[in-house]
């Protein structure tokens, strides 16, 4: 049977058909774990499975959330790629994989290089910005990470970041914050790019099937003119080059100015000092920022992760939460952990100032 190179529009297809898939058993594995761990939260406090049982539940899944996640998708490509098998997606639109010679099927590096680039490195990366930032942004943040598990991966990388931060003088901590959300920017940017480049070379949807070389081939008379399928895409690729380009040219802007309106207030700042420093140390006080930071009073508790609540978030029925707490629950149930009340993700509303 006839083989030709596949086009843009097998390799979206297959890869929609992936993550249906890959979610399908995310959910499955994330359900399956919560209700584990609200039972065994009850038989270990010797009550009944209750709904007051429910939060401790949902606090041991909030903390395992992403590695049920990252297992889950290991699983899915261990038994179908790293196996030597099609996908699901793969095989639903009739294409196989093939190395840089596309005579032969990739080898078992390749695609152990594919697996771990695509499901590990992303996870790996995520953990090591949060935890840079936790630690370089500091009090509150490292506390509430220093109560979570202590053997875990997230634990070791936090560890070897507070190690790596503690070496840096304080002007380059306050350097480095920065820096970090311009390398999130960077790699949004990129994956921008990468999938502009995509549409107008047809290959390599993803980053890791690039950095693994890995293309792909389908059963050539299944579909259409193949041309015509290429040209729309490439108009697509074109038209996502220049909005990528105005993006980086509005974020330059909007750097500038930022830098401009910094150098101002280093102006500004430096004529204050000149005043009585009474009159400044009034004025500290009367901001109710430099005393408090945080998201919402002290003392109160959020339900979800049972600590002191951050970033006050109150849900349409009136419950609070901390902001990542109800965010990360509404990722996949999108009701409020306490009454069950249904409500779309976008209504949550943001409490500041919150006393």
């Amino acid at each position: 049977m006839p083989l030709a190179p596949a086009n843009q529009s097998h390799l979206i297809r297959s890869s929609q058909k992936d993550e249906y898939y890959q979610s399908s058993l995310r959910n499955t594995a994330n359900e399956a774990f919560q209700t584990l761990a609200a039972v065994l939260s009850a038989l270990q406090e010797g009550l009944r499975f209750q709904v007051c049982s429910l939060p401790v539940g949902s606090k041991r899944w909030l903390d395992w959330r992403r590695e049920i996640e990252l297992l889950s998708d290991l699983a899915y490509y261990g038994l179908t790629t790293l196996s030597g098998y099609q996908t699901l997606g793969e095989e639903y639109v009739h294409m196989v994989q093939v190395d840089p010679t596309k005579h032969r099927v990739p080898s078992r590096a390749r695609r152990s290089l594919f697996v771990l680039l695509h499901s590990f490195f992303p996870y790996l990366l995520e953990k090591v910005l949060v935890s840079l930032e936790n630690e370089l942004e500091g009090g509150g943040a490292r506390q509430r990470q220093a109560a979570s598990r202590s053997w875990s991966l997230e634990a070791w990388l936090r560890r070897g970041v507070q190690r790596g931060v503690g070496l840096l003088p304080e002007p380059q901590r306050r350097a480095c914050l920065p820096a970090v959300s311009v390398l999130r920017q960077a790699l949004t940017l990129l994956q921008r790019l990468h999938v502009a480049l995509f549409y107008l070379s047809g290959s390599f949807y993803h980053l890791s099937k690039r950095a693994a070389a890995i293309t792909y081939l389908r059963v050539a008379g299944l579909q259409g003119d193949d041309g015509t399928i290429r040209s729309s895409y490439r108009l697509l690729g074109a038209l996502s080059l220049l909005q990528l380009l105005i993006t980086v040219s509005l974020q330059l802007n909007n750097y500038r100015k930022k830098q401009r309106a910094r150098q101002e207030w280093q102006l500004h700042r430096n004529l204050r000092c000149t005043l009585p420093e009474n009159t400044h140390s009034l004025n500290l006080h009367s901001n109710p920022q430099h005393t408090h930071s945080g998201g919402g009073p002290q003392g109160a508790s959020c339900m979800l992760c049972l600590e002191e609540r951050r970033h006050s978030t109150c849900t349409p029925c009136g419950h609070l939460f901390c902001w990542e707490c109800i965010t990360e629950w509404c990722n996949t149930k999108a009701e409020c952990p306490l009454c069950r009340e249904k409500f779309e993700p976008h209504r949550l509303v943001y409490l500041r100032n919150c006393s």
